[in-house]
């Protein structure tokens, strides 16, 4: 995958994050954790865009790493949704999936960035 492949990805995942957030209830326990989701879903492609705008080796991986934590911090909220039966599984199930997807994209690249595997 390009780097613009993954841009566009990241930016689909965070603007598919942001129209399933406003399908949600707004009381207020639920509007805090998708506040919370929002905010996390819509950074994975902001953050992966500074990435790629690192100034050198320890500054794409410190965002990259960033990237990685604000992805799975989102399927943490889906999950946590699930669970809260405020969403139905098979609702959550695309974005949890494309959140571990991402996840382990990033895994891969830090750790080709660090020149070695964990």
């Amino acid at each position: 995958m390009t780097p613009d492949e993954l841009k566009k990805r990241t930016r689909k995942f965070g603007v598919a994050v942001f129209k399933f957030a406003r399908t949600l209830p707004t009381d207020p326990a639920t509007l805090i954790v998708v506040r919370q989701m929002v905010s996390s879903g819509s950074s994975v492609g902001a953050n992966y865009r500074s990435a790629c705008r690192a100034k050198s080796r320890p500054d794409f991986i410190s965002k990259m790493t960033t990237a990685e934590e604000e992805a799975d911090e989102t399927q943490y909220w889906f999950e946590f949704l699930v669970e809260g039966e405020v969403i139905a599984k098979t609702a959550a199930a695309w974005f949890i999936e494309e959140a571990e997807q991402l996840v382990k994209i990033f895994v891969a690249s830090i750790k080709t960035a660090r020149g070695y595997s964990r």
